[in-house]
């Protein structure tokens, strides 16, 4: 049975605030962590529209990330890994999809609901009886959960920032029952991974990469609040950007410097040494 959790991540925010500071967080997040060949390359960026969700904005993206992967998993992967990320935003609803073409029966599904509240709605994404049965709710505190110490800076710890602009922060225990405003993001996941003797394993690694990645991109997107609040969706939108194109070229040029070093490698291999001729 695929693992599915609903992740419920609040925010001192609103969800028209979010809607800004989500889009300025992804477009800087994907830029300082796009090196060595280790990061997000933007293949797509445009206008999308649905029947049920009416205009929003597609997104296509790959996601290299083979060294970053447990030693377990690299030991199956090639040298030059990606995911593919598609991504239908129609805001507050949004879809989201990763698949490897390396890996078939590897994929990823989140639907993600914004609403103004502190996560109190208990079927927010609509799930069938049967869905509701299948899930597991966890509640991501940006605030009062650790961190991997990798991802660790004070001035991004929840506990500590106080915005100079709008004057929230900073978060103090039991901050979900009484800040305002405050938000809440509702994200359904569904990971697969249908490889006997690897599906548990993997599934549960995934989860696990998941949730690290939510609660250390929503306390960015909160202490990151001065420089991305007084924005418009056009600054955001301009601003992202220009990013994307930095981040593809630092990904595309370490890629393709890592695809001649692995091609090096294999001829090296594949020719005779003088001892071997000997």
């Amino acid at each position: 049975m695929v693992l599915t959790k609903e992740y419920r991540i609040c925010m001192p925010l609103t969800v028209e605030e979010y809607q800004i500071g989500q889009l300025y967080m992804i477009a800087r997040h994907s830029l300082e962590k796009s090196d060595s060949g280790q990061g997000v390359e933007v293949v797509e960026n445009s206008e999308c529209e649905s029947e049920e969700h009416g205009k929003g904005q597609f997104t296509e993206k790959r996601v290299h990330l083979s060294n970053r992967l447990p030693y377990w998993i690299q030991a199956v992967c090639p040298r030059v890994f990606y995911i593919t990320e598609k991504a239908w935003n129609y805001y507050p609803f949004t879809i989201t999809e990763y698949t490897c073409s390396f890996i078939p029966k590897f994929s990823i599904s989140i639907q993600t609901r914004y609403e103004n509240n502190n996560g109190c709605t208990e079927n927010c994404l609509k799930l069938s009886s049967e869905k509701l049965a299948e899930r597991t709710v966890d509640h991501v505190d940006i605030a009062f959960e650790e961190i991997d110490q990798k991802h660790y800076k004070q001035e991004e710890d929840p506990k500590y920032f106080k915005s100079k602009v709008t004057g929230r922060g900073p978060l103090i225990e039991g901050w979900r029952e009484h800040e305002s405003p405050i938000m809440c993001s509702y994200k359904l996941v569904s990971a697969s991974f249908e490889v006997w003797g690897l599906q548990t394993r993997v599934e549960d690694f995934i989860h696990r990469c998941i949730r690290e990645i939510l609660l250390v991109g929503h306390r960015q997107a909160f202490t990151w609040m001065d420089e991305w609040y007084n924005m418009t969706m056009e600054d955001v939108r301009e601003y992202e950007k220009s990013k994307q194109t930095e981040t593809n070229e630092k990904v595309l040029q370490s890629t393709n410097n890592d695809a001649g070093n692995s091609l090096e490698q294999q001829q090296a291999e594949q020719t005779p040494s003088v001892s071997s001729i000997d």
